[in-house]
C-alpha cells in the first residue's frame, strides 16, 4: 500500500469522526432519550444516536471511498472490492452512554485480510481521539496533541488493570480475569472502549475482557500496537475477530497475565 492511499484512508477515517460527533453529542446526558432493548440476553441498549452516527458514517464511505468493504454495528455488512473494510463500532459503551458516563467511544478502524491497519477511538463529549496505525500514534484532547506510548517495566504487582466485567463475559472467564486481577496493584470497572485508549496513552496496563465482537476491538488494537502494546486473544493468538481479549502494555505482563488466564481456566 502506498503512503497516498495511507493518506487517504487516514483522512476518511477523520471525516468519520468528525461526522459522528454530532450525532452522538445531540442525544447525550438527554432527558428525552429512550433507549431500545436489542435482546438476546441481558439488556442490550440501542438508541437513535448509534444509529445517527453509523448513518452518518456510511454516508461519508458512500463519498469518498465507495468501493471499501464495510462492517458495523447497527447496520451489518457490504461487500467491497478493494480489499479493505472499514469496522464501525458508532457507540461503543452505550450502556454508559445512556448512563451519562463519558468512557464510551466512536470505534473506526480499516482492516485487510490480515486485520487492523488503522484506528480511532474518539471520545466526543472529552473531545479527545486517539489515532494508532501506518506510522501515527497520537492522542489530541483539550491539551493539544501528544505522541501515544504504552508505559514500560511494571510488574504485574504494580499494574492497573481495567475491564468491562462482570456485565461481559462468562462466569468462568470473569473468574479467570479476577485471578490476574487479584495480583495487580488497582483494578477499575467499566470503562468500556476508554480503557484501552488509557492503555495506549501510557496510564494503564492491563486490559482484560471477553465476549467481544470484531467492531469491539479491531479500533483498540490498531491503537494499542501504535503505542508500542500487544493485544491478542487469551492464548496469544488474533483477536481481530473478537471474543476474549488481553491488551497488555508490554510482553512481559501479557505474558504474566496470559499464564494466569489459562491456568484459571484450565486450559
Amino acid at each position: 500500500m502506498n503512503d497516498a492511499v495511507k493518506a487517504d484512508l487516514i483522512r476518511v477515517a477523520h471525516m468519520m469522526a468528525d461526522a459522528a460527533r454530532p450525532e452522538t453529542l445531540q442525544h447525550f446526558r438527554s432527558a428525552t432519550l429512550a433507549p431500545d432493548d436489542k435482546g438476546g440476553g441481558g439488556y442490550d441498549p440501542v438508541t437513535v444516536a448509534d444509529r445517527a452516527a453509523e448513518e452518518a458514517m456510511r454516508a461519508v464511505l458512500a463519498k469518498e471511498r465507495p468501493d471499501d468493504a464495510i462492517l458495523g454495528e447497527e447496520f451489518g455488512a457490504e461487500p467491497g472490492t478493494t480489499g479493505l473494510t472499514w469496522v464501525l463500532d458508532p457507540i461503543d459503551g452505550t450502556r454508559g452512554y445512556i448512563s451519562g458516563t463519558p468512557t464510551w467511544g466512536v470505534l473506526i478502524s480499516v482492516a485487510d485480510e490480515a486485520g487492523p491497519l488503522f484506528g480511532l477511538i474518539d471520545q466526543p463529549y472529552i473531545g479527545e481521539r486517539f489515532a494508532g496505525g501506518f506510522g501515527v500514534a497520537e492522542w489530541t484532547g483539550p491539551n493539544g496533541t501528544r505522541p501515544l506510548a504504552a508505559r514500560q517495566s511494571r510488574a504485574l504487582s504494580e499494574a492497573t488493570v481495567l475491564t468491562t466485567f462482570p456485565e461481559v463475559g462468562t462466569a468462568d472467564e470473569g473468574r479467570a480475569f479476577h485471578a490476574v486481577a487479584g495480583r495487580a496493584k488497582l483494578t477499575r470497572y467499566g470503562m468500556d472502549c476508554y480503557g484501552y485508549a488509557l492503555l495506549a496513552a501510557g496510564q494503564v496496563d492491563l486490559v482484560i475482557e471477553a465476549g467481544l465482537n470484531a467492531y469491539d476491538i479491531q479500533a483498540p488494537i490498531a491503537v494499542i500496537h501504535a503505542a508500542g502494546g500487544i493485544v491478542t486473544d487469551w492464548e496469544g493468538g488474533p483477536v481481530h475477530d473478537g471474543g476474549r481479549a488481553l491488551a497488555a502494555a508490554t510482553p512481559e505482563l501479557h505474558s504474566a497475565a496470559m499464564a494466569i488466564l489459562k491456568e484459571t481456566l484450565g486450559a
